[in-house]
């Protein structure tokens, strides 16, 4: 039987499929589903400081300072005993979580100040998670911000949380850094477990009848995994953190290819959204098959042996292969060059 366990951010998981931070991954019911489908372990969905803000800032308004000016309006909205918030929602469904699985359970989290990174990673190291996801969505839209500032942000943000929590951090950054392998070696340096390649950063949409600026969702292809494997193929062998993917893993090939680029775990999330936990199972028994039939003794066996410094032609993964890209394109029938 061929051993799929893998190490990522320290732990050991018995296979290197984890679903990332989704809707899946918020109810115990589903999060049980994607267990018993074989999941090594989950990431749940992001605790945002920005809504814990939101909603101080609602309670303290309509219950708190309901008063003000109108003093016979004291007691028109009575203030609740015990009011359950979002943040103590989301505390209790991780630690639901985490009494009901067997596999580790790793809390996403999206911070906005430097305080909330520290208080919210703290709280949810208390609550029980085996590891954290730092979810660091920032858009560079200051013209007065720099290539440097914005990755001193990351590494700040870092630093200051490691003096805080003893749990192993991991980062997930998105693929618009300049020098993404020099960054990662900084994080590293910083004291990052991980890192997960890469966020997708959801595009907002303009309404033609409105001229509205609208938020627009769209789930991952299987085309967006190439940027993956192709980033996680440079970092192999040169970082000495856990390396994970995500975005655009919906089958089998796309986690293979991962693997052999140096990838420890493949995270899924579009692909369990519209298919379901069945997916995974899917994935899971397809990697072993091929596993066998290749007569592969383990996944550590293959990890990273088609990464940039064990391939065949290290060069085709930067800029070697461009014009043979270009030249290999061809029109379809009927259609004049």
């Amino acid at each position: 039987m061929v051993d799929l366990t893998t190490n990522y951010l320290g732990l050991t998981l018995k296979n290197p499929l984890v679903p990332s931070a989704s809707p899946l991954t918020k109810a115990l019911d589903d999060a049980k589903r994607l267990e018993d489908a074989g999941a090594s372990a989950v990431v749940t969905h992001s605790l945002f400081e920005e809504k814990i803000e939101s909603e101080a800032l609602q309670l303290e308004r309509f219950f708190y300072q309901q008063a003000l000016g109108h003093g016979e309006a004291d007691s028109f909205h009575p203030v609740p005993y015990q009011i359950k918030t979002y943040q103590d929602q989301y505390l209790e469904n991780l630690q639901k979580l985490k009494s009901t699985l067997d596999i580790p359970v790793i809390a996403s989290l999206n911070g906005t100040s430097i305080t909330g990174w520290v208080d919210y990673g703290r709280t949810l190291q208390e609550a029980g998670a085996d590891a954290l996801e730092l979810n660091v969505y920032h858009i560079a839209a200051d013209s007065q911000e720099d290539s440097q500032a914005v990755e001193n942000r990351y590494l700040e943000i870092l630093i200051e949380l490691k003096r805080h929590v003893t749990l192993p951090v991991t980062m997930k950054l998105s693929s618009q850094f300049s020098s993404p392998v020099h960054f990662i070696k900084q994080l590293e340096a910083a004291g990052a477990d991980g890192v997960a390649l890469f966020n997708r950063f959801y595009q907002p949409d303009i309404d033609l009848e409105t001229l509205a600026v609208i938020p627009s969702l769209n789930l991952s292809s299987a085309a967006e995994a190439l940027l993956r494997i192709r980033w996680v193929a440079l970092m192999h062998g040169r970082v000495n953190l856990s390396l994970a993917v995500t975005g655009g893993f919906h089958h089998m090939p796309e986690a293979l290819k991962a693997l052999l680029a140096g990838a420890d775990v493949v995270h899924l999330c579009s692909a369990l959204l519209e298919h379901g936990p069945k997916r995974l199972s899917e994935i899971l028994y397809e990697l072993e098959s091929w596993l066998e039939r290749h007569e592969y003794q383990s996944v550590r066996q293959l990890k990273g042996s088609v990464s940039q410094q064990k391939a065949i032609d290290p060069s085709a993964y930067e800029r070697a292969n461009y014009v043979q890209v270009l030249d290999s394109y061809s029109s379809p029938s009927g259609v004049l060059r």
